[in-house]
């Protein structure tokens, strides 16, 4: 039985470089390797793209969720937010321990921008309760964002138990921090950064992020460590930088 766990979080940008000049998803699978995670929390994941298929000669014949879990995160579970012609994407979490139920909440602000909360409840060896883990993709118009943070907030308190460990991680589009000043102070969450470092972590663009848009809030953990993935090799193969902790259960 061990109390450490190692989270990371990434928008992934459907496998493309900035600028989707390039197809990176192999390089994404072997950085996101690199960073040793338990538990890793991914946002714009292409599910399908058939017209991507057909155009790129090594393109996963798995969906993408799949190719980057392989054999290293046996469990994983993928949201699908997004549905257009060619196929969709959305969230998913990959997990080294067995997810027990998931589901994917739709909180839409309107039909040009698809969004969904992923919940799974992960049963971590030797832990008394079940590890509540959300990933998340929010808006880019605060009014939209702060309807969808109230419907997290509610999602919270009514389908997880206080005493049980809870991390919500994802790309929050939150450069006003919000997040810090409402759902984080309702449900009595730690944002890793403010713990380790006093402020979110600046993530946007991973080539010199200035903008704090992505975040991991946590409920009955200490956190020991956490880091920004930004600069080479991270900016070739994302327009956000990844974001990693390491937590300690209370």
């Amino acid at each position: 039985m061990s109390d450490a766990l190692e989270v990371a979080t990434y928008n992934i940008h459907k496998g493309f470089s900035f600028f989707r000049r390039r197809m990176v998803i192999h390089d994404v699978r072997e950085n996101l390797r690199l960073l040793d995670a338990d538990l890793v929390f991914l946002q714009e994941v292409q599910g399908v793209h058939a017209r991507h298929a057909r155009h790129f000669h090594n393109w996963p014949t798995q969906p993408q969720y799949e190719f980057l879990a392989d054999s290293v995160w046996p469990d994983f579970a993928y949201g699908r937010n997004a549905v257009y012609d060619d196929g969709h994407h959305g969230n998913a979490i990959l997990s080294r321990f067995p997810i027990q139920r998931w589901d994917n909440q739709d909180i839409s602000g309107h039909r040009f921008e698809s969004r969904g909360l992923l919940h799974c409840e992960i049963a971590v060896p030797g832990w008394p309760q079940l590890l509540h883990c959300v990933c998340v993709h929010l808006a880019l118009s605060a009014g939209h964002r702060n309807v969808q943070m109230r419907t997290l907030q509610t999602r919270i308190e009514q389908l997880v138990p206080p005493s049980a460990p809870l991390i919500i991680a994802g790309d929050f589009n939150d450069w006003t921090r919000n997040a810090q000043d409402g759902l984080a102070r309702a449900l009595n969450l730690r944002e890793a950064f403010e713990s380790a470092h006093g402020r979110p972590a600046r993530s946007f663009p991973a080539a010199l992020p200035v903008l704090q848009l992505d975040r991991i809030y946590v409920r009955g953990f200490e956190v020991r460590q956490a880091r920004v993935h930004h600069g080479q090799p991270w900016a070739r193969i994302s327009d956000h930088a990844a974001l990693s902790s390491t937590l300690r259960r209370l």
